[in-house]
């Protein structure tokens, strides 16, 4: 695959350059296997509707196609229809804004979905690991396929490509 750039201008991030050196949707690290693409999650629901709205040059535009946007966060959107998010203050707060990903997790997530590499992967590849615990909480504590059933952790399992309606 030849290597090709993007530029990045949008209400958060302008002037940024990153490079897609993997194709779309492939060659990722043995320990990274989300089980849902950043277009599906879209489609399903996540972040209130308000994610990536001024962003969709960026992206493959059938990722929006189908897609619960928002101009404002409506929890209602959401796929389990609640409110599953920490505000952007709070991430920073806790460190978990990656400079070159201003928008956290799910902006990195589809950059490298869509084939960047950087130095955050690892990090951010292990805090995809640690959201696991709530999976197996989900399995201890609810009838399999009740997905009535704790819909907050579901609906945040969702948001980092844990597909929920299927424990």
């Amino acid at each position: 695959m030849e290597a090709r750039r993007v530029a990045v201008d949008d209400l958060m991030q302008t002037g940024y350059v990153y490079t897609l050196t993997e194709p779309i949707g492939r060659n990722f690290a043995p320990d990274f296997q989300p089980e849902l693409t950043p277009k599906k999650m879209l489609a399903l629901g996540v972040f209130g509707g308000r994610y990536l709205t001024d962003c969709t040059v960026e992206f493959p535009a059938d990722w929006f196609a189908g897609a619960k946007l928002s101009p404002r966060r409506d929890p209602r959107l959401n796929y389990f229809g609640v409110d599953a998010s920490q505000s952007l203050a709070e991430w920073r707060r806790k460190g978990w804004i990656y400079a070159e990903d201003p928008r956290g997790w799910f902006q990195w997530y589809c950059r490298y979905h869509m084939g960047r590499r950087c130095v955050d992967d690892a990090r951010q590849i292990k805090r995809w690991r640690a959201m696991r615990r709530h999976a197996a909480q989900i399995r201890r504590h609810c009838e399999r396929g009740d997905v009535d059933c704790r819909p907050r952790q579901r609906q945040a399992l969702l948001q980092w490509a844990y597909d929920s309606r299927r424990i």
